[in-house]
């Protein structure tokens, strides 16, 4: 199911919300490349996001983020799976206000259970000295205005074949505008 308009489709929202999993869903169904910003910043880097973060701190690598999103903005046709805190800086925000942005809200149960059944703090390092559950609800109060400032459409926590629908139901609404 091509779509006519070729702008960037991105996918935000906080760790282990399933950006990359719907992600890689919809751009099959949509035959776009997908691109998974993290990933992204390994291969360009050659490190984890650990590695630059315990090395450099977060400025540094939220600085290496917003090169690759501008890298990655500058191709179009993809569906792209963001990082959680790529909505921190203004120029990234403006740079996904150019393509179409889904915000995948979860609970933070929720998140909590997903994060602790798959830590992988090589590429989800703690965010602060809080435990999961204090540092989930504190990322969410600072970054849940800038999510839902960005986004064109909320998807609520739902089963991936729901969200599916659903995002390919906005996307053809879009279209007819």
């Amino acid at each position: 199911m091509p779509l006519a308009d070729d702008r960037n489709i991105y996918l935000i929202g906080p760790r282990a919300s399933g950006k990359t999993t719907l992600g890689k869903r919809l751009a099959e169904r949509l035959e776009r490349p997908f691109t998974d910003l993290d990933a992204a910043f390994c291969e360009k880097y050659g490190e984890t996001i650990a590695d630059m973060v315990g090395r450099d701190g977060w400025d540094a690598f939220r600085k290496a983020e917003a090169a690759i999103l501008a890298e990655t903005a500058g191709q179009t046709g993809q569906v792209v799976a963001t990082g959680g805190g790529v909505v921190l800086l203004p120029e990234n925000r403006d740079l996904l206000g150019k393509g179409l942005v889904f915000y995948l809200q979860a609970d933070p149960e929720r998140l909590a259970e997903r994060l602790m059944a798959d830590l992988n703090e090589e590429q989800r390092p703690k965010l602060t000295q809080l435990g999961l559950r204090e540092e989930i609800t504190a990322t969410l109060a600072e970054r849940e205005p800038l999510y839902l400032a960005c986004a064109h459409a909320s998807l609520p926590e739902r089963p991936v074949d729901e969200l599916l629908e659903f995002a390919l139901r906005a996307l053809t609404a879009w279209e007819r505008e």
